[in-house]
């Protein structure tokens, strides 16, 4: 099944979870994968018509070949569904996984998906290049030993079941404006649509219990994966400090906060803005000059490698002199002399010969193991 949209052709298939659970996925866009791990509220082809969605998707699908599904229950995926559960929808990404026929690639998870991202990379390190999360946490509102996120979720679950369904939008306005403050009328509309085009009030009582006990801190400890996270200052969804305590979590992870009030970013927001730069500079697909640059890689030494492997994590000098008990300026030596044998300069330099490492892949492996 195909759609089109712009210049831009997005191809919907299908496949089955272990437990047979039907799954749809879609691709589209060009250049190295970019999975987005599932959440509840999105559908596969409604999503590109969506002014909450289209921009996303637009932009993504200039730098990536974008791989993203519906999950259980909801969209174009089975909706009669009993399980329910992380390990559920931890399977279902292995399964969307294998059957894109995946060997590497960029994981992206939103809200939801975050803690579905973070398993998922610690399970399958070798597969995830880059791991960037987005107005997500390491433990839900019941895993937080906070008794008012507890009412909190209590509230919101009673008024799916009292007006999810009904044609009155007024409890579904609830979650649109908690989402999309900062909303046109327009757009609003669509939020307050999507939630009834995307699941059922059942489902979605089932997705908002199996996700509110999750806590994946401890798999967020041991994730050693270049990882991006950002968070709006004001998300009334996702609570920044909770962002904030998940990149302090991940091991060298760089945090960006973003100024905002909405959980889905809008287009004409500036912290979306910031958010395609900074994903683009940190998970990019690689250029054809970055590529002629791999071979030389074999100029560096043992401990330049050592060095590059840690900027490409996005570790800064300090971090990384940390780590090799060096000082901060021999750390600047070091990288000095990297640019210099790869022929990089300018403010772009750590960038490129960050990618240029992720290019060379397993060369590099190789290279320090010799």
């Amino acid at each position: 099944m195909a759609v089109l949209t712009g210049r831009m052709e997005q191809e919907i298939r299908f496949c089955s979870a272990p437990d047979g659970v039907q799954l749809a996925y879609a691709t589209h866009g060009q250049g190295s994968p970019l999975v987005r791990a599932g959440t509840w509220l999105t559908h596969l082809e409604f999503d590109w018509a969506s002014p909450l969605w289209r921009h996303w998707l637009a932009e993504l699908g200039r730098d990536f070949r974008m791989i993203r599904y519906d999950e259980r229950g909801c969209g174009l995926s089975d909706r009669d569904v009993m399980n329910f559960s992380l390990e559920d929808w931890v399977s279902d990404l292995e399964t969307v996984v294998d059957e894109a026929d995946l060997d590497r690639f960029a994981l992206l998870g939103v809200s939801g998906g975050g803690p579905i991202a973070i398993t998922y990379a610690l399970r399958h390190p070798e597969r995830v290049s880059h791991l960037v999360l987005y107005g997500s946490y390491s433990r839900a509102r019941r895993a937080r030993n906070d008794p008012d996120a507890v009412e909190q979720e209590d509230a919101l679950i009673a008024m799916i079941k009292v007006g999810w369904g009904g044609v009155n939008p007024a409890f579904r306005r609830v979650f649109t404006t908690l989402f999309v403050p900062d909303a046109t009328a327009e757009q609003m509309k669509w939020f307050d649509e999507i939630q009834q085009r995307s699941t059922s009030a059942g489902n979605a009582i089932a997705l908002r219990r199996g996700r509110s006990t999750i806590d994946v801190s401890a798999a967020a400890r041991e994730i050693d994966l270049p990882t991006l996270v950002l968070h709006a200052n004001e998300d009334a969804v996702v609570p920044f400090d909770e962002g904030r305590r998940l990149a302090g979590l991940i091991r060298g992870a760089r945090f960006v906060p973003l100024e905002g009030r909405n959980h889905i970013l809008l287009e004409h927001e500036p912290a979306w803005q910031q958010f395609v730069k900074e994903v683009r500079a940190f998970a990019r697909p690689v250029s054809g000059r970055e590529l002629r640059y791999a071979g030389q890689l074999d100029q560096l030494s043992k401990r330049e490698l050592e060095v590059l492997r840690l900027v490409a994590m996005g570790r800064s000098n300090l971090q990384i002199a940390d780590t090799m008990f060096l000082s901060e300026r021999t750390i600047e030596r070091h990288l000095s002399n990297i640019y210099a044998k790869l022929r990089l300069t300018g403010k772009a330099a750590r960038a490129a010969a960050a990618s240029i490492l992720s290019a060379a892949g397993d060369e590099v492996e190789r290279a320090e193991s010799e």
